[in-house]
């Protein structure tokens, strides 16, 4: 899932692959863009904010993209390109000095802005774990400022905590033992906040942990479909107690409402609906 470890790992990847190459030739394909030239740039590093990634160049500007649900960046070697099949799903071309070509497909919310002005694109996101920046109390203050929200859809709303998706925020609910749906004024937020960053930092971080939130009973990672918890889980057997974990489908439209996972004896607490 693309959340902010997602991202993350991708900086790093992108850092290993472009950091300090001459951009020789640019084509971005997005209207907006189209006669933007990145050709005689060289590619200064790569940073992120939550799931927004921040491409910068050492003429002083910086490419922003968003992956969503569906963006992926990939680099070819010297002399290779992509399958014609995904031509059409191109939407940034660079390439660089050693002759290696970074894609961008699927890319959203591409723009370029002067690296000195990214609070624009990002200014309104809160505190990102993944950052040298974090602020563990302005998160917990952030969250706690509306206590009658649920858990899941405030630790869903990036303007709280930057990085956090629907994955997180079904695993966190369980690992602190709270309905979904509780208020998130009746959550230890110091300590969810403080679990909450050390497990992204672990996933973005750690060879063979990205987004396993289960620990092992052996060395290595769990058993395929017992990474995690309650994501994903609906029908089975809770890893815990052995309830069957129950899901709700998003609702449509609503940001409050997605996809939720829970098993209702490890987190008591309100339902989906009011007095279920």
């Amino acid at each position: 899932m693309p959340e902010g470890d997602s991202v993350h790992r991708l900086a790093r990847r992108l850092d290993r692959a472009l950091r300090g190459q001459p951009v020789v030739r640019s084509d971005l394909r997005v209207p907006q863009l189209a006669t933007t030239v990145l050709a005689g740039t060289t590619v200064l590093e790569h940073a992120t904010h939550g799931k927004h990634l921040l491409t910068r160049f050492d003429d002083g500007r910086t490419l922003h993209s968003h992956l969503h649900m569906d963006g992926e960046w990939t680099v070819t070697a010297p002399g290779k390109r992509l399958p014609t099949r995904v031509a059409h799903e191109v939407r940034l071309v660079l390439v660089l000095g050693t002759g290696a070509t970074a894609w961008g497909l699927r890319l959203h919310d591409l723009r370029v802005v002067p690296t000195a002005r990214e609070r624009d694109l990002v200014g309104h996101l809160g505190p990102d774990p993944l950052r040298d920046d974090w602020d563990a109390e302005e998160a917990v203050r952030r969250l706690g400022a509306d206590p009658a929200r649920p858990l899941a859809a405030a630790l869903l709303d990036q303007r709280l905590v930057a990085g956090l998706g629907n994955l997180w925020a079904n695993e966190l609910a369980f690992l602190i033992g709270a309905s979904p749906w509780t208020p998130v004024g009746e959550v230890d937020l110091p300590a969810l906040v403080d679990r909450a960053a050390r497990a992204l930092r672990r996933s973005a971080t750690v060879p063979g942990a990205y987004q396993v939130t289960v620990p092992p009973v052996l060395p290595g990672r769990p058993r395929r479909g017992e990474e995690h918890w309650v994501a994903g889980r609906a029908g089975r057997s809770c890893l815990r107690c052995g309830t069957t974990v129950r899901v709700v489908a998003e609702r449509p439209g609503d940001p409050e409402r997605r996809r939720t996972w829970w098993c209702p004896t490890c987190q008591p607490g309100p339902g989906p609906e009011p007095g279920r």
